[in-house]
């Protein structure tokens, strides 16, 4: 996070010079010690945290793959006549402990073209869909799945 803060400093000051780095290694210490003093950041945390990078690189990938596919499936309905778009809402319960990891979940579910989360609470999901077929497989996704990765801690493992 150090490291962060003064690449930061640095972009925000704009050139490189010794007086910038001094006072941009001054200014990072004194965000960081911020950080961790009022913050609960911790160094150990941190560690955890570049760890997850992995699984979080995976994670928007598949949800990259999401939208695309979930795209061509809402452009066919424009596009086709033929078939009959059926709106559905349905109800599922989600397997997310965290609060973040609830609403990671429900946010790709509603960046996904076609569909929105319309309600949230505990572990129940309530998703609006464009059609149907939209709905398949998302009470048990691989989004999902990995945001239950992402979740562990190293106390879980």
């Amino acid at each position: 996070m150090f490291i962060l803060y003064f690449v930061l400093w640095l972009l925000f000051v704009g050139t490189i010079t010794l007086e910038s780095c001094i006072i941009g290694l001054i200014v990072a210490g004194a965000v960081f010690w911020f950080t961790v003093k009022f913050m609960g950041y911790s160094v150990s945390l941190e560690k955890q945290n570049l760890k997850k990078i992995p699984k979080l690189i995976k994670y928007i990938i598949l949800l990259i793959k999401e939208i695309i596919i979930a795209n061509v499936k809402v452009i066919s309905f424009i596009l086709t006549e033929k078939e009959e778009i059926c709106p559905a809402l349905v109800t599922f319960k989600g397997k997310a402990k965290t609060d973040v990891g609830k609403s990671l979940y429900a946010n790709a579910i509603t960046l996904t073209p076609g569909t929105i989360t319309a309600y949230l609470e505990k572990d129940t999901y309530v998703v609006h869909a464009l059609d149907e077929s939209l709905t398949d497989g998302i009470d048990d996704s691989k989004l999902e799945k990995i945001i239950l990765e992402l979740e562990k801690t190293e106390d879980d493992r």
